[in-house]
């Protein structure tokens, strides 16, 4: 018989979703089966795979060593060889905010890359004393939203799990708001204005297609707010507030309108924008802004407040000075 504690990082979930995490590669109907029978127990009584779990709950488990983790095992030596590569814009005790540049994959991607940017935020956060990875159960720092490998911008980091909950349902709800740069082909007219239409993904091909009118086949309902910054010799540069969050959404809808992103050769014609050096889709996230109103928890902190990086160190910007 094995038991654990809850700890803060384990507090608030189901008993099932802890013990998928917790325990190592344990077949859901075995588990559920162990739950029934009373091989799995909360605080020495019968428990429910949905219960919801306290910080200081003990859990006693009455099953094959094989299905718990080695103690020995990730104890963060592989974190400790790793030179941390990451740019804070902003952190304190719950959260990061980094400045992900293009070409930096965020997760592991199917052909096993590990050089990813939370790779490195862990790496960081373990040498700084912030985070063991041996003595947690069921937590590792997460990242709360994701930017395309070759897309720049502020990306979250929640460096415990109440700020990645609160984090997740503030997204969730609209209390994060995201804005972008880019540089698009030539000038949209009006200077400023809201573009609404329909979006379908094609996930064997991850691309998206906008409509004007719905098209039905589950196509989502997209709005995009653009407006002109600057413009030089034809093309312009953009700032994007993103009304709603799909898929590819900017650069498929300002194709759609007929200003393709520099740089994108999945919804332009980039053979002369790569002869100019933009092998990236000139697109950032460049500020983010956290609403004063809902309920932010242990983040109350962030409640009004706005990040940014500074256009100028964007480096598509430079083009329009």
């Amino acid at each position: 018989m094995r038991e654990l504690t809850i700890s803060k990082n384990d507090a608030g979930q189901r008993l099932d979703k802890f013990l998928t995490k917790a325990l190592c590669d344990i077949p859901p109907a075995l588990m559920y089966k162990a739950i029934r029978t009373k091989k799995i127990k909360v605080n020495r009584k019968r428990a429910e795979g949905k219960q919801l779990l306290f910080e200081g709950d003990t859990l006693q488990l009455f099953l094959a060593e094989e299905f718990f983790r080695d103690e020995g095992g990730d104890n963060g030596h592989d974190l400790s060889r790793i030179t941390p590569r990451i740019s804070p814009v902003y952190e304190d005790e719950n959260i990061l905010l980094l400045n992900k540049r293009p070409g930096v994959l965020v997760h592991e991607d199917g052909a096993g890359t590990g050089d990813t940017l939370i790779t490195h935020v862990q790496a960081y956060l373990y040498q700084k004393g912030e985070y063991d990875p041996a003595a947690e159960q069921s937590f590792a720092p997460a990242l709360c939203n994701r930017i395309d490998r070759n897309t720049g911008g502020i990306v979250i980091a929640a460096k415990n799990a109440e700020a990645l909950r609160v984090i997740n349902e503030r997204i969730r709800d609209g209390g994060i708001h995201k804005h972008y740069l880019c540089a698009v082909h030539g000038t949209p007219s009006p200077r400023e204005a809201t573009l609404s239409g329909y979006l379908i993904k094609n996930s064997a091909e991850n691309t998206v297609r906008v409509y004007d009118k719905d098209p039905g086949h589950g196509a989502k309902e997209i709005r995009t707010r653009y407006r002109v910054l600057a413009t030089k010799g034809g093309d312009a540069l953009l700032e994007i507030d993103l009304l709603t969050g799909r898929t590819h959404q900017i650069r498929a809808h300002m194709a759609h309108v007929g200003h393709p992103l520099w740089g994108d050769g999945k919804y332009g014609l980039n053979r002369n924008d790569r002869a100019r050096g933009y092998k990236f889709q000139a697109l950032y996230a460049y500020r983010l802004r956290f609403d004063r109103e809902g309920d932010w928890g242990a983040l109350n902190g962030l409640r009004g407040r706005e990040f940014s990086i500074a256009p100028k160190e964007i480096y598509f910007t430079k083009e329009f000075e």
